[in-house]
């Protein structure tokens, strides 16, 4: 099959996707002095310095490549650096017609004077590649966000889910309506839906193979949240940015290993979770007068990983409310512990996050992220940090303090534990907001650092940059 041999689909290709464009107006005689890429016979028009370099590239060596080969080097290109890839033999012609996975994005319209409306141009571009796609389409990425609008896109997803897709990514145009096509995927191992409103669908059975879910800035009732959570009985990793308010909802995933949720709530109720490890509420907030901690952490028994903001979590709790000295029972399995934006100069966070921590016996690694208010420039210690005098961390490895400006709570924290972790290996603090100081601060507080007394022989303070240590490797 030769490319030319389906003129409309060649012509409303050429006029879109950049590069192939250049090469048409050179097959209709315009001059053009840059060198471009073209497919199939517009080899011959390239310019010599563009043929040779091409040429260099060894064919038989190309022309050789296994298919699982190619299709790794396709799959690492953009679409239109894919399509382009034809010119380099007839062995690669069209190869990427076949690929499993596809992205398209905004950098299939984007041109350097952008003349043309995005909108028609995406719908062009997307219609001519799903109609020259061969065979399954098991991965699909749609990232149009940037558009007003998206019309055809429930063709074009119909499309994609005939096609035995198991990954599926959707970012969409804001408060665009999720096609209800989407809920007939029975086959769909991954789920990611961006910027959409998704209503109830008329007949949903329910995603047997789901594994992998995520909801971000979507519209979506309880009801319906609920109703699709419990009908993935394979569900492992669960997403959740609404930032819409919700009435309670109950969680039933027996399968469940990670959750992560961002959003505003009345409660959540993890009903049925027995296998769930990894759990992060970095902007939950519970609607509640009073908080039972009991009821809260009931469901963690497998917990291993806890990220949390605590001012997020209890922000409309009564302010009078007394964390107890502990949970009523231990979370044995918990080993990291992230506090994010915690106010140290708070008693009321202070609190919970000591009592939470009381109750974490087998911690080993704990990251606190220290948020600064204008109050926090008293030379008084903490009375609620000195609760901690009384702990033991038997299994702390590793502490991570960002955001560290060197104030009384955060000097009184670090003294604590490292006079308290017997068996831990480093501390990493981070300096960026200490960099800020002059020299002399600096130097008095590495020397009032050095001076506290370790329990651990082997542990070693660091001081580091924020974002260099956030990719270092937990010890």
């Amino acid at each position: 099959m030769l490319w030319r041999n389906h003129d409309a689909t060649y012509q409303a290709f050429v006029s879109h996707v950049p590069g192939v464009a250049e090469a048409h107006k050179k097959d209709k005689g315009i001059s053009d002095q840059s060198q471009v890429l073209v497919l199939g016979d517009y080899w011959d028009m390239m310019p010599p310095n563009g043929r040779n370099r091409c040429q260099s590239l060894t064919p038989d060596i190309l022309t050789d490549l296994p298919n699982n080969v190619i299709d790794i080097i396709l799959m690492r290109l953009p679409c239109e650096e894919a399509v382009r890839t034809s010119i380099l033999s007839k062995r690669w012609r069209y190869h990427w017609c076949r690929l499993t996975k596809l992205t398209l994005d905004w950098s299939l319209w984007r041109t350097e004077n952008d003349l043309l409306n995005p909108t028609y141009k995406f719908t062009e571009i997307i219609s001519q590649i799903l109609t020259l796609h061969e065979g399954p389409l098991t991965d699909f990425t749609l990232d149009v966000d940037n558009l007003e609008s998206c019309r055809d896109i429930g063709s074009f997803i119909d499309i994609v889910l005939r096609n035995n897709a198991q990954r599926l990514v959707l970012h969409l145009p804001e408060d665009s309506k999720l096609p209800t096509s989407v809920f007939t995927c029975s086959q769909l191992r991954y789920l990611s839906l961006h910027n959409c409103s998704i209503h109830h669908p008329s007949a949903f059975e329910g995603f047997d193979k789901l594994i992998g879910l995520e909801l971000c800035e979507v519209t979506i009732s309880s009801e319906l949240l609920e109703s699709i959570i419990s009908h993935c009985p394979l569900l492992e990793q669960l997403t959740l940015d609404i930032p819409k308010l919700l009435n309670t909802i109950e969680i039933d995933a027996p399968m469940l290993s990670s959750f992560d949720f961002t959003g505003n709530i009345s409660s959540i109720c993890l009903k049925n979770v027995p296998l769930l490890v990894e759990v992060s509420l970095a902007g939950y907030q519970i609607m509640e007068k009073a908080i039972d901690f009991a009821k809260v952490f009931n469901s963690y028994s497998a917990i291993e990983y806890l990220s949390l903001n605590i001012a997020c979590v209890w922000v409309f709790a009564q302010r009078g409310y007394e964390a107890p000295a502990r949970l009523p029972f231990d979370l044995n399995s918990v080993k990291r512990f992230d506090l994010l934006e915690l106010a140290l100069v708070d008693a009321y966070e202070l609190s919970l996050s000591i009592s939470l921590i009381r109750s974490f016996p087998y911690l080993e690694y704990l990251e606190i992220d220290v948020y600064h208010e204008d109050e926090d420039s008293g030379t008084e210690e903490s009375n609620e940090l000195k609760g901690l005098s009384d702990m033991t961390f038997s299994h702390l490895r590793e502490i991570r303090l960002y955001a560290f400006a060197g104030r009384t709570s955060e000097m009184q924290l670090i003294k604590l534990l490292l006079a308290n972790s017997p068996v831990l290996e480093r501390m990493l603090i981070d300096r960026r907001l200490l960099d800020d100081d002059s020299l002399d601060t600096r130097l008095k507080v590495f020397a009032e650092v050095s001076s506290y007394s370790c329990a651990s022989p082997k542990a070693e303070v660091l001081y580091v940059d924020w974002m260099r240590s956030r990719s270092l490797a937990w010890s």
